[in-house]
């Protein structure tokens, strides 16, 4: 059976997505008539040796769709494990921050710390969900995310709609009218770019988010 429940004492929050892939485990054999396990084990026994081969085999010798076909393809191999397991996720997501600022961007690891604790200080139905790239805070959507864009700038995105009376240095994204939920940044290059006026269209984000 999936877990629901967390072991793993972290002040991030489990992504969505991985609460979304338990779902789908435990619907797996009622919906393809086998379970995960059942599937590893046939995999194994009969498929290809690859991953790419064992996608291709699933689909065309087993009927399977192409995500279910690529997902159990990676799980036999032994890749996504922290999609499905909460604590895996946890661990995971240390790891994707430490990865994001090391190196040449170690130096706007402070930024992003402040930036953490401002985004969870919203409420306490906030929480930060890291991907390998950026980290979205999520009260029931995105609300807004720190992305290290380049080595001297951290992107602070907001969720604001099409808001329209905004500071000069809210920069829009057009996210707005691709339908992206990230429609607005601020540039942050230091500490002190985080400010009452980020603060306040932060605030402004959370609560677009009721």
């Amino acid at each position: 059976m999936p877990k629901t429940a967390t072991k793993t004492r972290s002040i991030y929050g489990v992504h969505p997505g991985v609460l979304m892939t338990q779902k789908w485990v435990g619907e797996l054999k009622q919906k393809t008539g086998r379970s995960l396990d059942e599937w590893i084990r046939l995999i194994k026994k009969e498929g290809p040796s690859t991953e790419a081969a064992r996608r291709d085999w699933l689909k065309e010798q087993q009927g399977l769709g192409t995500n279910y076909a690529s997902w159990l393809a990676a799980q036999s191999v032994g890749k996504g494990e922290e999609t499905g397991d909460p604590d895996v996720y946890l661990k995971a997501a240390e790891k994707y921050v430490a990865e994001m600022f090391a190196g040449k961007k170690e130096h706007l690891r402070p930024i992003y710390d402040a930036l953490l604790k401002l985004g969870l200080s919203m409420g306490k139905d906030t929480k930060a969900c890291p991907c390998q790239t950026i980290v979205p805070l999520y009260r029931n959507h995105v609300f807004a995310q720190i992305k290290p864009t380049t080595q001297t700038r951290i992107d602070f995105g907001l969720a604001l709609g099409d808001s329209k009376k905004t500071p000069k240095r809210l920069i829009d994204t057009g996210g707005f009218a691709k339908k992206d939920r990230i429609t607005h940044r601020f540039e942050m290059t230091s500490l002190k770019d985080v400010d009452d006026e980020v603060k306040k269209w932060l605030k402004v984000a959370y609560e677009r988010d009721e």
